[in-house]
């Protein structure tokens, strides 16, 4: 069955269709959120942030929610999921009123910052649920499928969303109030995403009833104990376990080189004028998405030819050649092809990696697992911000990160390529990565 084919198919399942518009909804307002505390952080005029300013943004916002990652798997698979997705959305939607009112309040940034990281800890349980939901919503054959069709749709609205953030905030400059105006909208399509939950059955996402420890109580008091016991079912699935650790690298590497964008976009770009730096960062993260979006049409025939991790150990060698290739130059049109090449293996990893989890994964862990899996990205993340800070000068041009970046991804290539020749349970992963096709090892 040709992709096209399995898209339309997939669209005809009700409870795919109504997820996927919860997932559009959320990750569009995700990107204008994202892109009013950018554009507050990075590029007001009194801010003069610093790479270490960045790194110190990022702690704040994602380290305090990896550390709590444990916790919400384990809620995950005692609460209804369908709850999560409407609860979680309408609560984002009041904090981001409220992070909208302490800008306009010019409050400190330590308030400030704890308003957002709220906004941030509740999109991680939206995210980890969206992900666990998804095999109770499609067949097994389509899996591969709806993971590249889910996730890089996502992307693409976040990335669309973005774009509107950009768009609301030269309105708000011109109006004299600053970038409130993009944190009040992204509020508003919180509030819509969770009324759009209210079209699934509270029961429809799992987990199942006999499977679900109800209870908050219970559900924090055995959080230990269910830590554990993920990461025990984890250990017992090499293939999960070896993808999840390999794309946590390419994490490390994609938010390095987000980071130095940053960098180049606010001082190197701008010549300052900070409105062209922005649109420079715009176009840059608009050709990333492009590349998600190809990442999801091209990835089921690769996987078909290739083999999951043969087009995994692909991508990330592709990565090492192409970004001291493209990146050496620091100039905004060679930046731009790459970050296009770079969204097209990262997300063309993801889609691998999700799939293998699903496909390894009990449903009765999965919600741990993948929060597991959210906390790795979390951290990758942060730790790769710290290194850009100890790396980058302030105009962001950088050989040294480029190249250690690049031999990250090497490093990554080599991982995969041996995992592929090694992994024992060849035919749970491959036939879940390409059902009914063949595969190569």
């Amino acid at each position: 069955m040709s992709v096209v084919a399995d898209l339309r198919t997939l669209l005809r399942f009700d409870g795919f269709r109504r997820l996927l518009t919860v997932r559009l909804l959320s990750q569009f307002a995700d990107g204008v959120f994202q892109v009013g505390l950018a554009a507050y952080v990075v590029f007001s005029p009194e801010q003069q942030a610093t790479s270490a300013d960045i790194a110190a943004a990022m702690a704040v916002l994602l380290l305090p929610y990896s550390l709590l990652g444990p916790f919400a798997g384990v809620l995950l698979d005692r609460w209804r999921r369908r709850q999560v997705l409407l609860h979680g959305n309408l609560l984002r939607g009041a904090l981001a009123a409220i992070t909208c009112a302490l800008v306009l309040a010019g409050v400190p940034d330590w308030l400030f910052y704890l308003s957002a990281l709220s906004v941030t800890a509740i999109n991680r349980f939206i995210l980890a649920g969206l992900s666990a939901a998804l095999p109770l919503v499609v067949d097994e054959k389509r899996l591969v499928i709806a993971n590249s069709l889910s996730p890089t749709a996502g992307t693409i609205a976040a990335t669309i969303g973005g774009g509107t953030g950009f768009v609301a905030g030269f309105i708000a400059r011109t109006q004299g109030i600053e970038d409130a105006l993009a944190l009040a909208f992204a509020g508003t399509i919180y509030l819509v995403a969770g009324l759009a939950a209210l079209r699934l059955s509270a029961d429809q996402l799992g987990p199942a009833a006999g499977q679900a420890q109800p209870g908050l109580a219970a559900a924090i008091a055995g959080t230990a104990r269910g830590l554990v016991g993920g990461l025990g079912h984890l250990a017992g699935r090499p293939a999960a376990a070896w993808s999840l650790g390999a794309v946590g690298l390419m994490r490390f590497c994609y938010g390095a080189l987000l980071v130095m964008v940053l960098m180049l976009s606010r001082y190197a770009w701008a010549n300052g004028d900070e409105d062209q730096g922005m649109a420079w960062l715009g176009l840059v993260v608009g050709s990333s998405a492009v590349g998600f979006f190809v990442a999801a049409l091209i990835t089921p025939w690769a996987v078909a030819r290739l083999g999951g991790f043969g087009w995994y150990a692909g991508c990330a060698g592709l990565a090492a050649v192409l970004v001291p290739a493209l990146g050496l130059t620091f100039r905004p049109a060679p930046m731009v092809i790459a970050a296009f090449l770079l969204g097209l293996v990262t997300q063309s990893t993801k889609i691998v990696t999700d799939t293998v989890v699903q496909s390894s994964v009990d449903d009765a862990y999965r919600g741990r697992v993948f929060s597991l899996y959210d906390m790795l990205f979390n951290i990758a993340f942060v730790g790769s911000a710290g290194l850009a800070a100890l790396i980058l000068p302030l105009d962001g041009r950088s050989p040294m990160l480029l190249v250690t970046v690049s031999a990250i991804y090497a490093i990554t290539a080599l991982i995969i390529s041996r995992l592929r020749r090694t992994v024992v349970s060849r035919e749970t992963v491959e036939t879940a990565l390409s059902p009914g096709q063949p595969t190569s090892p």
